[in-house]
């Protein structure tokens, strides 16, 4: 299997918004319901990402990694409210990919993309419960610093772990 990464199109988000909900769904249903994970649709994630790109695309960086011409997965970097850091905002596999190296390929680019961000160290966050994605991250050299906080996640409160990675 090849992976061809390449930078995000105009185009992009809007299919980028639905490889993100069906991510989520997969990722996630083990420790949120599917109630709550599917309260918003491929079609508002896409909408999402198209207004997000929008007004960060000068200053972020969204690759996309394709598999025989379909998207497979995707990163978003940008500057961080974490000082002295870059961050890995998101990194979602289709999960008919998850396990193939695709992930991989995208943590690996997006390594060698963050520092041209700024920053000694490059940053994520995690949701606490998701162990198969700490396993993921850690086999990638990052560890968790000790931050935590509580975002939500289709307005349900989630605790989540920051990771860093020395740039």
């Amino acid at each position: 299997m090849s992976v061809l990464l390449r930078p995000a199109g105009e185009a992009d988000p809007v299919q980028v918004g639905v490889l993100h909900q069906r991510s989520r769904v997969a990722a996630y249903s083990g420790f949120i319901s599917r109630e709550v994970l599917e309260a918003r649709s491929a079609e508002s994630f896409g909408e999402w990402w198209a207004e997000r790109w929008r007004w960060e695309r000068e200053t972020h960086r969204m690759t996309l990694a394709e598999v025989d011409g379909e998207l497979a997965g995707f990163t978003y970097l940008g500057p961080s409210e974490t000082p002295g850091a870059a961050e890995l905002y998101a990194i979602h596999v289709d999960p008919d990919h998850v396990g193939t190296g695709v992930g991989r390929a995208l943590m690996i680019h997006a390594l060698k993309e963050l520092p041209s961000l700024g920053g000694d160290r490059a940053v994520l966050w995690v949701l606490t419960e998701n162990h198969q994605a700490r396993r993921f991250y850690e086999r990638g050299g990052w560890h968790p610093d000790g931050a935590t906080r509580t975002e939500p996640v289709n307005d349900v409160p989630v605790p989540q772990l920051r990771y860093s990675h020395p740039l």
